[in-house]
């Protein structure tokens, strides 16, 4: 297994770049297979995460030419024929439960195992299942794994609302079968994140009618066949906030990170504004300036546009080095505050109240040995690694290579002290 480990303390220059993004590339690679001919891809981010939903598309039929140094694809569909997306990869991974609108999309029948993910607290597919119900497909739950058949589905206006909002991941399901339904489907509260709308241009671009990209209601009007293109796949807006706020940190101030689109961190944005800095495009790069002095912050995770689940960890690290009292509300994943413990490990005092975390800043950390819980919990603790005070050993790194492309790379060619080894066991 392997483990981080970080000097901490040391000043960071230069230019962070941004990866392909990973929660666009997931839904958008798994919706390849409803297309003919020969799909190319480009700015693939090159993770764990990606090469399992490549196994499952291999699985299912897709031929795969894989260009790693250049994060480029080439996928074909020529077996159009397997329908079971089997356990030992899909329970690995929260996204491979995609095979589930595609395969209905192209095959009409699939048989997909409940999948697995991050362990940031229950996430059960309700709101898939119940989107594809709505839409006539007939599901039975049995051994694990989700049979379903589409041969009496019809086109239909549903709602896939939840008692945490709207869904990423149902609404990306759905989309790719309701793209090969014959009619006109329309989601209501259909999650509005910039990922459902790559998705939604990228299915466009191979002939799909899909209308109201970016709001919560969004009309697709099923054709008989999508054609292969190729694609550029976005750039990660999570990796990038990540960068930002690492910006903000003291070892940060020199730090420049690969331009992004600003208008997609509006909820970002306004609490580093509270926290007194502002950004500064310079060319193809922006810098976090400081701009006035930081206030305390009471920042509430939503649905987007609202402050981002998956930028919450990362807020905590950057919030114990603040002077002040803050306030972090998960709404999303009320239990995603298993790194509050690790972070405690390094002496920030964090006090977690229900759905709430209680951070009182200002004091500095120090180096521990702390373990990685999940994928956005192992950047935070990279992050706290950075500015605290002598050596962190972070295990359990798997998750980071997840969601971030060579990320201890990356922060080398900054001046980060921080290397890689495996621990035996």
């Amino acid at each position: 297994m392997d483990i981080f480990l970080i000097e901490g303390g040391r000043e960071l220059e230069g230019e962070l770049k941004v990866s392909g993004s990973k929660n666009a590339s997931l839904p958008i690679l798994m919706s390849s297979l409803l297309c003919h001919g020969n799909s190319k891809f480009s700015n693939v981010p090159h993770l764990s995460d990606t090469r399992t939903m490549l196994s499952i598309m291999e699985v299912l039929g897709a031929t795969i030419k894989k260009d790693w140094e250049n994060n480029s694809l080439e996928i074909e569909v020529l077996d159009k024929g397997p329908i079971l997306a089997p356990c030992e990869l899909v329970s690995t991974q929260r996204a491979s439960f995609y095979a589930l609108g595609a395969l209905l999309g192209r095959r009409g029948k699939a048989r997909v195992s409940l999948p697995g993910g991050c362990a940031i607290g229950h996430r059960p597919v309700d709101l898939h299942l119940k989107g594809f119900e709505s839409l006539g497909v007939k599901l039975k739950i049995e051994e694990g794994y989700v049979e379903a058949d589409a041969s009496e589905a019809k086109a239909a206006s549903i709602f896939l609302g939840g008692a945490f909002g709207s869904s990423v991941g149902a609404t990306c399901n759905i989309l790719m079968f309701a793209v090969a339904l014959e009619g006109i489907t329309i989601i209501d509260n259909a999650a509005c994140e910039p990922e459902i709308a790559d998705l939604c241009l990228y299915l466009n671009r191979c002939g799909a009618n899909i209308s109201g990209i970016g709001s919560p209601h969004l009309t697709i009007e099923g054709v008989s066949r999508l054609e292969a293109v190729a694609y550029v796949m976005p750039d990660d807006r999570i990796e990038a906030a990540t960068f930002m706020m690492l910006a903000c940190l003291p070892v940060g101030k020199k730090l420049k990170v690969a331009k992004t689109d600003l208008r997609q961190h509006g909820a970002l944005l306004d609490v580093i504004h509270t926290l007194g800095f502002a950004p500064v495009v310079d060319g193809e790069w922006i810098r976090m300036k400081k701009v006035a002095e930081p206030r305390p912050v009471e920042c509430t995770t939503l649905p987007y546009p609202g402050f981002p689940t998956d930028c919450q960890a990362q807020l905590s690290v950057l919030l114990t080095q603040i002077p002040h009292f803050s306030v972090i509300t998960e709404r999303i994943y009320p239990d995603r505050f298993i790194h509050t413990a690790e972070l405690g490990r390094m002496g920030a005092r964090i006090l977690k109240d229900g759905a709430s975390s209680l951070i009182s800043g200002g004091r500095p950390l120090s180096g521990a040995h702390v373990m990685a819980s999940d994928l956005r919990a192992s950047a935070a603790l990279i992050m706290a690694g950075l500015v605290a005070d002598g050596t962190t050993q972070i295990s359990r790194v798997y998750h980071i290579d997840r969601g971030y492309e060579n990320i201890d790379e990356k922060l080398r060619s900054v001046g980060a002290k921080i290397s890689r080894s495996r621990k035996s066991k």
